[in-house]
């Protein structure tokens, strides 16, 4: 019995459904869908397709065309009114937390002058490459790329730059190769001042998620952030509570240094979710100083990252769309 299909039969080995195919005499021509796959994929992927169709009795001119379709990326802000108060290991765990959730995460480190995010994710030292002058992110080894300031200047270079510079940096960070991401975590400066505007104009974030500790003086500059997304239409999703209760690592004794509930109550107060607490923890400082970040692993420091997580996973699919 004759294969009514010989093309589709000699197809479906190497491209599955992502092959459509024709014949028109001897010539085969072929629509091949290769969304979802890395660059890199394209050309070795068509290569075996074309061989594949060869082998077809008849065919004499194999035509392939790709096509491809455009990954919806959601961009997630992570900021706060004031520096620190933990919005980098914040904005690292929840980027690798995300991640475990099955969510294609990229780390966008837009703390332009105080980049922390190589050391935070163990790539100290490394450098992005550039093709046709875009930027490609570079790997990390809890399955996140990232991009950041940090691996372009020397580590103890001061990056005295102006507003529209900085602005520049961002636009190059935000517009690399980030591939099939489709989550990308914004690690913003602290503050209400050009890079945040310049991210909310021309890179604009679905939602913002805004850290602060429970002491008063932390919460007035969180509301002020808050306020600047409000003003813009950047929706909310909510506030992280960090530095949230000290443990006595010798007699276990909980203090609070900084207060307790003062994010949680604020939230209340804005009528914005409260996303949950990161406790002032010895064991997650070490972590991150290490490039460790507690996220990445098992023990329970991770689940304070993973509460928060779920949090947003949950706002993404269904506001974030």
């Amino acid at each position: 019995m004759t294969d009514p299909n010989p093309l589709d039969s000699a197809l479906a080995p190497v491209a599955g459904t992502r092959a459509t195919a024709r014949t028109e005499g001897n010539r085969a021509s072929i629509i091949l869908d290769v969304s979802g796959l890395e660059p890199s994929e394209h050309a070795p992927l068509e290569a075996r397709v074309r061989a594949a169709a060869a082998t077809v009795p008849g065919i004499e001119t194999v035509r392939v065309a790709l096509t491809s379709q455009r990954t919806r990326r959601v961009s997630i802000a992570v900021a706060s009114g004031k520096g620190g108060v933990g919005k980098s290991t914040v904005s690292a765990n929840l980027a690798i937390a995300l991640a475990a959730r099955g969510r294609r995460v990229g780390l966008v480190d837009a703390d332009i002058y105080g980049p922390s995010q190589p050391k935070l994710m163990a790539v100290e030292g490394s450098k992005p490459t550039a093709r046709d002058k875009v930027l490609q992110p570079v790997a990390t080894p809890y399955g996140v790329p990232l991009l950041s300031m940090g691996q372009l200047v020397a580590a103890d270079q001061a990056i005295a730059w102006r507003g529209p510079m900085a602005a520049g940096a961002l636009g190059q960070l935000m517009d690399a190769n980030w591939g099939t991401t489709d989550t990308l975590v914004i690690d913003l400066p602290p503050g209400t001042g050009d890079v945040q505007l310049t991210m909310i104009q021309k890179h604009r974030p679905a939602g913002a998620v805004i850290v602060s500790t429970p002491q008063d003086l932390a919460l007035i500059d969180a509301r002020r952030a808050i306020d600047l997304f409000n003003k813009a239409g950047v929706p909310i999703i909510g506030l992280v509570e960090n530095m949230s209760g000290y443990a006595c690592p010798h007699c276990g004794e909980i203090s609070n240094p900084f207060g307790q509930g003062g994010a949680e109550a604020a939230a209340a107060e804005l009528g914005i979710a409260f996303l949950g607490r990161v406790p002032l923890d010895i064991a997650i400082r070490s972590a991150s100083d290490a490039g460790t970040p507690p996220a990445a692993g098992n023990g329970p420091e991770a689940a304070a990252f993973a509460t928060i997580a779920d949090a947003v996973s949950r706002w993404i699919e269904t506001e974030g769309r």
